[in-house]
């Protein structure tokens, strides 16, 4: 199944949400009509777009719906379509030039974040990259053995200390086995920081000052996976860990349980920072790099 199908498939709920109250509100279309563009901005808003993303979409539309005369609600559905595709920005891959190149995957717990680096692991391999994952959270034994199932079934290279180690000590091991065994990509979990610990924080300081000296000019990213249930309380974490831990790209889980799919957009337009990943189901295969394009059009189809 492709993008396009998976996001459709995966969004139904937010669809439900969004998109059928927009068809009934441009039902009515005939122009200029105050009434639809409020409408429509309360129905972004609702679907956790963001307030300011919200009114700078349908002030837009505004400008577009009078210099091109449109009338009819599926001409005004293909240029809220164009807007937020635009609002989105252009779709941006992983940059792992480098050998080895490293990831490392931050997030609050609950998130799905071990299970993300585990379907991360396998969509590298398939494309024939060696992969190694280091257990970097070392505060919970359960989150190394939960890794370890997940190199196992994605044929990766796994380095994990005692519980209650040095993270940071992890990854300088998983890097020197990454040098010794050829591995192209190194993956690190982390243990699930709530962002307001600063002594936490801190940790991901450490081990990034450990990848800087072991791997001077490496191809770094460094992703959060958020939970896309929690709509802005998600955005105020990602808030904080661009300022602590110099975010390069967002992984949203669990975009098919919730009704606000419209939080990529929030992301996106208050953070300058890239959805590189979404996760629409509990499969392997459900975790898909992100087209802002396609998305939009799932979204408005």
């Amino acid at each position: 199944m492709g993008f396009f199908n998976k996001i459709k498939e995966g969004l139904s709920r937010t669809k439900q949400n969004m998109t059928n109250k927009l068809n009934s509100t441009i039902a009515s279309f005939t122009g200029e009509n105050e009434e639809f563009f409020e409408e429509l901005e309360e129905l972004l808003i609702l679907s956790d777009v963001g307030a300011q993303a919200s009114m700078d979409a349908v002030e837009e539309l505004r400008d577009v719906v009078k210099a091109r005369g449109l009338r009819g609600g599926d001409e005004v559905r293909g240029a809220l379509r164009e807007i937020l595709t635009g609002m989105l920005g252009e779709p941006e891959s992983l940059k792992l030039t480098t050998k080895p190149s490293v990831i490392l995957v931050v997030g609050v717990n609950g998130v799905g974040k071990t299970t993300t680096i585990g379907k991360l692991a396998m969509a590298l391999g398939r494309e024939g990259k060696r992969v190694l994952l280091a257990a970097g959270d070392t505060f919970r034994a359960a989150a190394a053995e939960q890794l370890g199932i997940w190199a196992q079934r994605s044929g990766a290279d796994f380095v994990r200390h005692e519980e209650g180690s040095d993270p940071a000590a992890v990854v300088f091991d998983a890097i020197s086995a990454a040098k010794a065994r050829g591995a192209d990509v190194i993956i690190v979990d982390t243990a699930g920081r709530l962002h307001n610990k600063s002594n936490l924080m801190n940790e991901l300081n450490k081990i990034s000052r450990v990848i800087d000296r072991e791997l001077p000019g490496a191809d770094r990213e460094t992703l959060l996976v958020l939970d896309a249930t929690t709509g802005q309380n998600g955005l105020m974490q990602a808030e904080e860990f661009k300022r602590s831990a110099g975010l390069t790209g967002i992984v949203l889980t669990k975009l098919d349980g919730t009704a606000k799919g419209g939080i990529v957009f929030a992301i996106t337009t208050r953070l300058g920072v890239p959805v590189k990943y979404v996760g629409v189901g509990e499969q392997a295969d459900d975790l898909i790099p992100f087209d802002p394009e396609e998305f939009a059009e799932a979204l408005l189809s």
